[in-house]
């Protein structure tokens, strides 16, 4: 049961959140009626139709056009197994192609777990008694981040709680003091937020302290769904207030901001079109597309039964399908695999997905990284993990697979995001800055972090391979960052083009 205080809290924010939906100065773009529409329309299309698709998703990597709803219904409904596989051909290529074969490394830490909110399908709820809930003390806070910058960690997406003991001011009070730890040669350089929406004014709080991507997942676009699983007056049952969290974050100031849904709550076709008409959206408002897209998948969870019994679960078969789809349909947007997913599976989608972030060394119970040693403690968790690798072991799986694996922040200390950074990835020249960054903090992470099997390979495959790759491509910078790794080598740190 929430208390007084929690219910006056949410009370007062409420009346506020309505208000503010009340006078939204934009138009719902979610239109359920047209979306099962064209789903229905492209049931049944061509092969040639679904070549030409195909083709023109890997056009717009060089432009950063989107494709369209038609065109993204079509390629949900193919059942040909020979053109799934030319689908996940040319998901892979165009990550390439715009990003490079290298994967961005980061961890979440979940610094609030304590909710005003009662949502069907979390574990967090407040009506869920089964679920330890907690919010980090500073002190606290700087004993996860000791553990996290030992491992090599040098990007976070922070996690918050809708409460009022995590509200916008402790969220700035937090990263503040993760920027001001330094650990030895380690420290977190960029931090991301996976948040509650906020008003304009808090937004712009927010960023002040120096913010990466805000992050806020609508869960499902379907509306009568969303009615169903978000109780009504709680703050996240309001679908407009949510849907439009990103455009005031824009609004604020915060130049990177990423989308997602949560598969399993409703069709999985549907919540896809609802991305893309969410990126849709902000690329109309602003000029500026989701950074980064998100596709989770319902996890178990302490006394939460849809996590297992929902009729719209994703299986494996069809969640490699939206990975790949979500690569075609938004090819400029950094595309995230999470530790949800087993490791087998995750190997395999990096290639046929297009995947180009992934969380690694992850732990999810606020307080979970000072108690790593224990693989998982469901009782604190807003749902289980799939993939418990450790860092060090994640890294090299993916070296072995021939992937670079790097750590890069330097986008956002060189000024390169929101409209300065889109330009460079929908034109499918930001791998010349990916690659060589790339390189550039993998070997920190040789150098101050790695055991041996991962030093060996990556000091006499992976960084050779990948400097090749910028001799051949990207001469100049090839000569800077043999330049910088010397500098590295001679003890300087946060080298970066």
């Amino acid at each position: 049961m929430l208390s007084l205080t929690e219910k006056e809290w949410r009370e007062n924010r409420l009346i506020k959140i309505k208000k503010w939906e009340e006078n939204c100065p934009w138009e719902d773009f979610i239109n359920d009626k047209t979306i099962l529409t064209i789903l229905g329309k492209k049931k049944k299309t061509e092969k040639k139709e679904i070549l030409d698709i195909i083709t023109k998703a890997k056009e717009n990597a060089l432009t950063g056009e989107m494709l369209s709803p038609e065109e993204v219904a079509a390629l949900s409904n193919v059942q040909d197994q020979e053109l799934w596989e030319a689908i996940f051909e040319a998901a892979y290529w165009i990550k390439c192609k715009v990003y490079g074969n290298r994967i961005v490394l980061f961890s979440p830490l979940y610094i609030s777990s304590p909710c005003v909110n009662n949502c069907v399908y979390c574990g967090f709820r407040n009506s869920n008694h089964s679920i330890q809930t907690k919010t980090l003390t500073l002190e606290e806070l700087e004993e996860e981040i000791k553990v996290l910058t030992n491992m090599g960690q040098k990007r976070l997406i922070v996690v918050y709680g809708e409460h009022p003991a995590s509200n916008y001011e402790y969220i700035c009070q937090t990263i503040e003091k993760i920027y001001s730890i330094k650990n030895g040669k380690g420290e977190i350089r960029r931090v991301n937020v996976n948040a509650a929406p906020l008003f304009v004014d808090e937004y712009k709080a927010v960023k002040s302290v120096g913010i990466g991507t805000y992050q806020v997942f609508q869960e499902t676009y379907h509306h009568p769904t969303y009615k169903k699983l978000h109780p009504q007056n709680t703050l996240k049952g309001q679908y407009k207030w949510r849907l439009f969290a990103l455009h005031r974050a824009l609004q604020a100031g915060i130049d990177d901001v990423a989308i997602g849904a949560l598969f399993g709550l409703y069709d999985w076709r549907f919540e896809l079109l609802g991305l893309l008409y969410h990126a849709m959206s902000l690329e109309k408002e602003f000029g500026v597309g989701s950074h980064t897209i998100s596709y989770p998948r319902l996890e178990p969870a302490i006394n939460t039964p849809l996590t297992g019994n929902s009729s719209y679960l994703v299986n494996d078969e069809d969640f490699k399908k939206i990975v790949a789809i979500i690569r075609l349909m938004c090819p400029y947007t950094g595309s995230i695999l999470t530790a949800r997913e087993a490791p087998a599976l995750r190997q395999e989608i990096i290639k046929k997905g297009g995947v180009s972030q992934m969380d690694a060394g992850s732990r999810i119970a606020v307080g979970g990284y000072t108690e790593i040693q224990k693989e998982h403690i469901p009782n604190k968790q807003q749902f289980v993990l799939q993939d418990t690798r450790s860092l060090d072991d994640f890294i090299y799986d993916l070296c072995k697979d021939g992937y670079l694996p790097s750590f890069c922040t330097a986008c956002y200390r060189e000024g390169r995001t929101g409209d300065n950074f889109m330009p460079l990835a929908k034109h499918a020249t930001v791998k010349n800055f990916c690659i060589g960054n790339g390189i550039l903090t993998f070997k920190e992470y040789l150098m101050d972090y790695a055991s041996p099997k991962v030093k060996e390979i990556g000091e006499k495959v992976i960084i050779p391979n990948y400097l090749k790759w910028l001799d051949e491509n990207v001469p100049q910078a090839a000569k800077q960052v043999r330049r910088l790794l010397k500098e590295e080598e001679a003890g300087k740190r946060d080298q970066h083009l």
